[in-house]
């Protein structure tokens, strides 16, 4: 030590040898610095340590410690010397590199630079002393880092996490508890803001006891639980772990918990979905079907009442027939009017779900708020039932006191009013079923002829009276797939049974002729067809059959045939007449035959099972009843029959055409339903027009244009035969003509189509129907009929591989029936025209001009553009329309009409502007035949047609289609 130094630890009364020992023992690390400059005196092995055991006793500080010299220190030591002022830090970083360019070692230091000052106090040296606290750092960041990292995930956590301090009174009952802390998902779960440190009976009033209880013991036991509870306060469902954490006498409890409440609702609905089809399975009342309906939807949604109600918006009434209503609370079924429980009549009116949780504040309600209230409405919902636009019945909920009502209530309320409309449905089909089949019955068995039915793999289940009264057998004998085969003649067996089994395939009327045995054993010979019954889908859910007795006819048939060949032999001079005489007898068989099995068996049959109900005296009753329920499925006839007014127009202009023959698979009973409005048009009042349709009908291979006329003149014919009216029928079936008719029909023998044309008219001479075909000839005075009508059919049936027979005496009407060839292959059902909201949208930027003269026209087309999101050009003459297409306006598709006034029509000005835009696209719109628009058939490629009258949403989809092409 210097002199100097010695001087002053003297005068402080520290020895210096004192002084050294005790630098040596020091817990931490200590130095001595003297004089301005800093030179070390005194260092201690802890400071030794800290510094790398470097030499610096003697020394100054900027000699030796060049590092503590680059972090700042001797600044901080100059600063102490200069103000005599002590220096403090902790942990401060002190980076230690011993050697140049050798490593760095950060230490962190707590330190006192103190000053040491003579009597005089002026400062002499500095004092040294501190502790090195690296590990206590370096602890200290690491759980930082931790807390950091446990901090982001508790934050981020999607389950909500909260730990809470139980709170227990003098008896140890959990009354309370405080949220110590917790994470977002626990606030936003929960709706609580800033909950923490607060205790739950101040932010959360009213919550459950079993809240506490739950938390309390698992506080108070340590064991963890996991369960699932509500929390009405909240209107939630929580699925919930809790474990206790620190120590037992804390009573802290950890929570992880998740919002369950939309999985609780959702089961809630599918249990009382479930409760709801077991409680109307078997019902068939509709008053009866709501009911329970009604108590299913109070007991589920915890309600004071639940009904169904009849709405008269006119009248702004309800009428209820009956309603749910829990003990102790009063019905109001019956008509109330809305007008006296508040204004909301309006938001019904308009088809929305009026929901109000307290009629006392809702503004709609207030008023009438007593009202409500005695009526144990104290809250509710009514929602509207809409059909074709329009509110007609109302489902509805009440409660006598306030409470919130939710999505999952609104949906279980919709879910619940589909399954009664749909078990509604199914209850009035299954009446209308059994009153059908009760009718089918009767007349079943009221019917002289045999009756019989099998399900759709041919096991017969069905027989009338008839069947049992010839055959001799006992109910349930002839049932299954072959007891009926005990009575077929043997000889027959194979060739009927084949037949039954290819029409059980194939779907086709079975149609044969076998012997049958009596009773008394003897065999006669029936004429037997079946049909298959189809289901709404299409497929075959059971046969229905008859016999008919032909043995006499063929007995008849027999003799006769003998008969004429004795005949001939003997009287050459008869011949012809025996001829006529036999063409009559085969004629007036085979007209009782067709008569009894297609008028008296299958197609009155047929029409007892597909229409017994009677859609208009249904559509009546139920708006008188108020049962608006199936209104819909009948008045959509109404949207069909402009679509088939539509049809009609192209049907007349298809009818002015003279074109060769364009045979086509053709369905007869489609075509002639498709004129039938046409027929009824042309034929006036007068004449009843009576349509008899053959199920199962074979397409033919037929000009339908062509085909169309033929019938068309007939009834035109047929219509002046009757000048004081009468009735008109249409008849069509399928036939097998065999080789013996062939002959004398003129016809290669198999398989045909009829479609019959019968009048109750004057009839023919023999003459008369003689000479009918004969170009020219006509009965009608001069000036009203060229008598090539006639001839005209029959040139056309025969080119088309057919036959035209005429059946008639005079008085007694007549019939003319045409026999097409049936065709093997299948009909085109044609595309169904798509709605409005089906028709594809437009892409970004597409336009479309309109070119038509009549305004209302273009209005329209330029209206479902819009709808469909088109950029719409319009114009109302070729000239305009040029105009715009010789611009530089983009234009995807031209639209126009073909007779436009100006003295350029639609296609001249399409076919100008293509010499600008060669590739643009054209469709023509018009009331005229195709031809006619463009010019004997011609259209270049890119131009279409479409003929007027048209439906909007089919026109939508065609500009698609052809934008798209």
């Amino acid at each position: 030590m210097p002199d100097n130094v010695s001087s002053q630890a003297e005068k402080a009364g520290i020895d210096r040898d004192h002084l050294t020992q005790m630098f040596a023992h020091a817990p931490g690390f200590m130095a001595l610095l003297v004089g301005a400059d800093h030179r070390f005196e005194l260092t201690n092995p802890n400071y030794q340590k800290l510094i790398g055991h470097r030499e610096v006793v003697g020394r100054t500080v900027a000699e030796t410690l060049a590092d503590a010299v680059d972090q700042g220190y001797l600044d901080l030591l100059d600063e102490v010397y200069r103000s005599g002022e002590p220096h403090r830090a902790e942990g401060a970083l002190y980076a230690v590199q011993a050697e140049p360019d050798g490593d760095v070692v950060d230490c962190y230091v707590d330190f006192v630079f103190q000053p040491l000052k003579d009597a005089s106090g002026q400062v002499w040296g500095i004092f040294i002393q501190g502790a090195d606290v690296t590990e206590r750092h370096q602890a200290a960041e690491a759980l930082a880092i931790s807390e950091a990292r446990y901090g982001a995930l508790f934050a981020a956590m999607a389950t909500g996490f909260c730990v809470i301090e139980m709170k227990f009174d003098e008896t140890d009952r959990p009354v309370d508890y405080k949220i110590v802390e917790g994470n977002q998902a626990f606030e936003e779960m929960t709706g609580l803001v800033d909950p923490y440190g607060k205790w739950v009976s101040e932010i959360a009033p009213g919550l459950e006891q079993h809240w506490f209880d739950l938390y309390g013991g698992v506080a108070r036991t340590g064991q963890p639980a996991r369960f699932e509870n509500p929390a009405d306060i909240f209107g939630r469902w929580y699925d919930v772990q809790a474990l206790r954490i620190g120590q037992p006498g804390a009573w802290q409890v950890a929570i992880l918990f998740n919002n369950i409440t939309e999985r609780k609702q959702s089961e809630a609905r599918q249990n009382a979905l479930l409760e709801l089809n077991d409680a109307i399975r078997d019902l068939t009342d509709p008053g009866e079907i709501a009911q329970a309906s009604a108590q299913v939807l109070a007991q589920t949604m915890g309600v004071s009442r639940a009904g169904y109600g009849t709405v008269d918006t006119v009248g702004e009434t309800i009428t209820i027939e009956r309603d749910f209503n829990q003990p102790g609370v009063t019905s109001i079924a019956g008509t109330l009017a809305f007008r006296e429980h508040g204004s909301y009549i309006e938001d019904i009116k308009r088809g929305e779900t009026v929901t109000i949780a307290d009629v006392a504040l809702d503004p709609r309600t207030s008023a009438t708020a007593d009202v409500l209230k005695r009526i144990s409405a104290g809250s509710f919902v009514n929602m509207p039932l809409m059909e074709q636009g329009r509110v007609v019945a109302m489902v509805f909920v009440n409660h006598a006191t306030a409470r919130h009502y939710s999505d999952s209530d609104l949906r279980l309320m919709r879910d619940v009013a589909e399954r009664v409309r749909m078990a509604t449905e199914r209850a009035r089909s299954e009446a209308a079923l059994r009153d059908s089949e009760a009718q089918f019955r009767v007349f079943a068995q009221a019917t002289p002829n045999q009756i019989w039915a099998s399900w759709a793999d041919g096991s017969m289940y069905w027989f009338n009276p008839q069947v049992y009264a010839y055959t001799g057998s006992s109910q349930g004998d002839l049932d299954g797939a072959e007891g009926w085969i005990q009575n077929v003649h043997p000889d027959d067996l194979d060739r009927v049974s084949q037949a039954w089994s290819r029409s059980l395939a194939s779907g086709q009327v079975y149609e044969t002729e076998f012997r049958v045995r009596r009773h008394d054993g003897v065999y006669r010979t029936f004429m037997v067809r079946a049909e298959p019954v189809h289901d709404e889908e299409g497929r075959i859910t059971r046969w229905v059959g008859s016999n008919i007795d032909i043995e006499e006819l063929r007995s008849q048939s027999a003799e006769l045939a003998r008969f004429n060949e004795t005949l001939e032999d003997q009287v050459a001079e008869r011949t012809a007449a025996l001829m006529q005489a036999e063409e009559a007898l085969r004629q007036s068989q085979k007209m009782e035959a067709v008569g009894q099995l297609t008028g008296g068996i299958a197609h009155d049959f047929n029409n007892l099972l597909a229409g017994i109900s009677g859609s208009l005296e249904l559509i009546t009753n139920r708006i008188a009843q108020g049962r608006y329920g199936d209104v819909e499925r009948f008045t959509a006839a109404a949207q069909g029959a402009a679509k088939r007014a539509a049809s009609l127009t192209h049907r007349l202009l298809a009818f002015s055409r003279r074109q060769t023959l364009d045979p086509k698979p053709t369905d007869p009973n489609r075509l002639i339903r498709g004129m039938e409005d046409l027929i009824r048009r042309t034929t006036g009042p007068g004449v009843h027009l009576e349509v008899v349709a053959s199920t199962g009908l074979w397409p033919v291979l037929i000009d339908a244009h062509q085909l169309e006329n033929a019938v068309l003149n007939l009834c035109i014919n047929a219509r002046d035969a009757m000048p004081d009216g009468g009735r008109l029928t249409i008849e069509t079936g399928n036939r097998w003509i065999d080789a013996r008719t062939a002959k004398a029909q003129d016809l290669d023998p198999g398989q045909y189509v009829s479609i019959c044309v019968s009048d109750t008219g004057g009839g023919m001479a023999p003459d008369v129907a003689a000479r009918a075909f004969e170009p020219f000839f006509t009965t009608k005075p001069l000036g009203e009929g060229t008598g090539l009508g006639l001839s005209m059919i029959y040139g056309f049936v025969r080119q088309s591989g057919g036959q035209v027979r005429i059946y008639s005496e005079p008085g007694q009407g007549a019939m003319i029936c045409l026999y097409l060839p049936r065709h093997h292959g299948a009909v085109d059902e044609g595309e169904a025209v798509p709605e409005v909201e089906q028709a594809p949208r437009a892409q970004a930027g597409e336009t479309v001009m309109v070119v038509d003269d009549e305004p209302t026209v273009r209005m329209l087309v330029a209206e479902i553009l819009h709808e469909l999101g088109y950029q719409c050009i319009e114009a109302s003459d070729g000239a305009a329309g040029l105009k715009l297409l010789n611009s530089e306006a983009r234009i995807d598709l031209l639209v126009t009409d073909v007779g436009l006034p100006g003295g350029m029509n639609g296609r001249q000005m399409a076919d100008a502007a293509r010499l600008e835009r060669p590739d643009l696209k054209v469709l023509f719109i018009t009331g005229y035949a195709e031809n006619a628009v463009v010019g004997n058939g011609h259209l270049d490629p890119g131009m279409h047609v479409m003929t007027k009258p048209f439906a909007m949403e089919a026109l939508g989809s065609r500009i698609r289609e052809l934008i798209e092409s």
